[in-house]
Order: structure tokens, then C-alpha cells, then sequence
């Protein structure tokens, strides 16, 4: 058995998605502010964060698009862990035979995979662009609407991508969003490491914490093999 780590880290100042601000990391209680309140030779430290949610390696719930859909306190830990996984290496299976993925992975992509009850992971290569300008150019990978709607149709549970977003951000409709959230689907964007996962037979993770009133919250995304 083997953990893979399919998240970014989360660090002070880290831009996730370009005009979102980055995220403030600093100590509320400094350790050496806490001697103030402990023995002698007792220290602790007490962290304060300011963020937005969709920060680092994120799930988006239904009620990040609907205001009627769950949120992340609403969603089934069925539909979020030891889930099986499958991956889709948009960039080697008809599509390219080497390099990223091209930009728009339509339903073509998909023909003759099993994704039915299945965490579907789409490898497209962006994350290796991950901090640079080129990750925020507006040329990365993304889903069709076909595509969208057969991973609905054929009952995924839950569809993750490391590239920049699921959807062409030109497409102010944002129909990959709009199709698999209103479908119940949860999305996970900005992973990494998917490369380093078979095409199937793993379990996957993605569990954000439990907030009422939100719909995106980073996750620990990984994988079991």
C-alpha cells in the first residue's frame, strides 16, 4: 500500500488563481508571546490564516455554482472518500502521445472508459507549470461541455483536473461547472502528481472541512494505491 500526495502546498503569498489575493499565514500566538502564559520552558504556537477559499489544491460542492445545491457541510463523506479512482491521460490516450493535453478534452477523450460510480482524474501535465506566468496564461487545458455531460450522463462521483480550471475561462457560461456541480458531481482543480498514479485500481481522497455556507474549501487530495 502506498500514499500518493496529489496536493500543492499552501504557503504564505501563494497565488493561486490570478486577480483571487493570496493567503496571509502569520502567528496569532507567537511561541514566544505564549511564555507569557505557560511554565517556564512550555511554548506554543496558535496560527491565524486569511483566505480566500479557492486557494491552493480545492473541492468545489454544488453550492459553489447553486444556491440551492449542498454545501460543504451537506456533502456525504461517501461521495469524497476511499472513493475508486480512475485517471484520464488526456495527453497519451488518442489525444498526444507526449507533452500537455490539448487544450479543449472532448467527450472523444472519454469513448470506451468505464468512469460510472468513480473519482475521474484528468492528467493534462499543466501542474508542471504550477507558480510560473505560464500557469495563469489562459492556455490551459480544459474540459468541453460534451465531456461534461457524459461524465454526468455515465454517473461519475466526482471529477478532479491539474490544470488551471475545469472549464475555458473565455466560457464566462462555465459549463463544465454549470453541468457536473448541477449533476451533484463535486470538482477537484489545481492537482499534481497524477502522473504518478496507474489508470486504475487506487482509491482516492478528498475531504475539505465541514463549513456551513460555503462551497469550496481546499483539500488534502491523495491516493491509495
Amino acid at each position: 500500500m502506498r500514499f500518493i500526495d496529489l496536493s500543492h502546498t499552501i504557503e504564505h503569498g501563494l497565488i493561486t488563481y490570478k486577480g483571487l489575493p493570496a493567503p496571509i499565514i502569520c502567528d496569532f500566538l507567537s511561541r514566544e508571546q505564549s511564555t507569557q502564559h505557560y511554565a517556564p520552558g512550555t511554548q506554543f504556537q496558535i496560527g491565524k490564516i486569511d483566505m480566500v477559499a479557492n486557494t491552493g489544491t480545492y473541492l468545489d460542492s454544488p453550492f459553489h455554482r447553486y444556491e440551492d445545491g449542498k454545501d460543504l457541510s451537506e456533502l456525504e463523506l461517501t461521495s469524497l472518500a476511499n472513493l475508486d479512482g480512475r485517471v484520464l491521460r488526456a495527453k497519451g490516450e488518442g489525444l498526444r502521445a507526449k507533452g500537455e493535453a490539448p487544450r479543449a478534452i472532448d467527450a472523444n477523450a472519454l469513448e470506451g472508459i468505464d468512469v460510472e460510480g468513480k473519482a475521474v482524474l484528468i492528467e493534462t501535465n499543466w501542474a508542471r507549470h504550477w507558480r510560473t506566468d505560464k500557469y495563469f496564461a489562459g492556455t490551459h487545458p480544459f474540459l468541453t461541455k460534451d465531456a461534461a455531460q457524459l461524465l454526468a450522463d455515465s454517473r461519475a462521483v466526482l471529477v478532479g483536473i491539474d490544470s488551471y480550471n475545469i472549464d475555458d475561462t473565455s466560457d464566462l457560461t462555465r459549463p463544465a461547472h454549470s453541468i457536473l456541480l448541477g449533476a451533484g458531481i463535486p470538482i477537484v482543480e489545481h492537482m499534481c502528481n497524477l502522473d504518478q498514479l496507474p489508470k486504475s485500481n487506487f482509491k482516492f481522497f478528498a475531504v475539505p472541512i465541514k463549513v456551513k455556507g460555503m462551497g469550496t474549501f481546499p483539500v488534502r487530495a491523495f491516493a491509495i494505491v
